[in-house]
């Protein structure tokens, strides 16, 4: 445990009422961020990742956004080396893809089970959300160095504020997209936001949220310092459409995209589509994203630009293994299954070539 986590202890709790629970009093988010700061060249590098991203979800460059990286993040040195490759990617493939990392610290759970980094960094149920949220702002401190864009999907608005300086690329998920405390939270944000479909596969809700965030709102919140207040937000445009299929299947085909572009036109918003390969659109096979993403390319290829981005998961290794940390294996995802590094490098070696030949048929000739 390094000196910024350990002085991030919790306090000895105090009981909240006479009933059971329990509050244990946490690090502020102020307090947080002036233990692990960011420098000058640091904030500068993370402001011109958001304007990449934001030129691309508004259609002023060309290059394919891919958000790839581990389902969640459980072990740092694993994340970082995932990080160091993506990061010298980055630099081979930059004239046609922007790669942005995942960096997952939070995991929603359909019932119960592990909420990730910033919840249980020891993977053992201590829940030391204490070390979790400095452990997690300092991997995206440490990523974010390497001049990779950080992105996240953001669960808990009360943790959003001890990382969202990081972050160039935030998720609303599809069980969030329709909260209208989501809502406001992305409305505040300097980062670019992904709307996910909602479950049950329909885009509505999606859209819904995309013209919520776009203007101003004015609700409850904390203070950096930890006090209660009004926070005013002044809404946010860079915003888009992710697609990750619903329970009658996917929804990265030509025609739901088509009926998606359709759907967004009709609401007054301008078609910024990205597809999340996994999830409902793999059938929650992770090989089957390379199906995804291939479709994706082809209809680019054909002439579709509202399709902005991809998600992939993916980890050094292929597969997931369960929550044994006795016996973890390196690299390998604990939640959902992840496609391999080496598959991934060369998926996006190929989807960059692809783009780089459509982009040299469409360049004037030389008379």
């Amino acid at each position: 445990m390094d000196a910024a986590t350990s002085e991030l202890k919790p306090a000895q709790s105090t009981p909240a009422s006479s009933s059971s629970v329990r509050a244990l009093p946490l690090p502020t988010a102020q307090e947080l961020r002036q233990r692990l700061p960011l420098g000058p060249a640091l904030e500068a590098r993370i402001a011109a990742s958001r304007e990449a991203i934001r030129a691309i979800v508004e259609g002023e460059d060309d290059r394919l956004l891919v958000v790839t990286g581990p389902c969640s993040i459980h072990d740092p040195v694993a994340a970082l080396e995932y990080a160091e490759r993506l990061a010298a990617l980055n630099e081979a493939l930059g004239d046609r893809l922007l790669l942005v990392m995942r960096v997952y610290v939070e995991k929603p759970r359909t019932t119960v089970g592990w909420k990730g980094l910033a919840y249980d960094p020891h993977l053992d149920g201590s829940d030391d959300m204490a070390a979790g949220l400095a452990m997690a702002r300092r991997l995206m401190r440490d990523i974010a160095e390497l001049g990779l864009p950080v992105a996240t999907e953001l669960l808990q608005p009360m943790a959003a504020s001890y990382f969202d300086d990081l972050l160039s690329w935030v998720a609303i998920g599809a069980r969030t997209t329709e909260s209208q405390i989501h809502r406001e939270l992305a409305s505040g944000l300097a980062a670019a936001v992904g709307f996910k479909n909602g479950t049950q596969g329909n885009v509505d809700v999606a859209i819904a949220a995309m013209q919520s965030a776009a203007h101003s709102h004015r609700h409850f919140g904390v203070t950096e310092d930890g006090g209660p207040a009004m926070i005013e937000t002044p809404g946010n445009s860079a915003t888009h459409l992710v697609l990750r299929g619903g329970r009658d299947g996917p929804n990265h085909d030509a025609g739901s995209v088509a009926a998606s572009r359709r759907a967004m036109s009709q609401a007054g918003l301008e078609a910024r589509i990205m597809v999340d390969c996994s999830h409902a659109n793999s059938h929650k096979d992770h090989r089957r994203q390379t199906e995804v993403l291939y479709d994706v390319l082809k209809q680019r290829l054909a002439g579709d630009r509202s399709l902005i981005g991809v998600m992939l998961e993916s980890h050094l290794f292929e597969g997931k293994q369960a929550l044994n940390p006795a016996a973890l294996r390196y690299g390998v995802s604990i939640t959902d299954a992840c496609l391999g590094w080496e598959t991934t490098e060369q998926l996006l070696i190929r989807v960059a070539a692809g783009l780089g030949q459509e982009s040299e048929e469409r360049r004037p000739q030389q008379s």
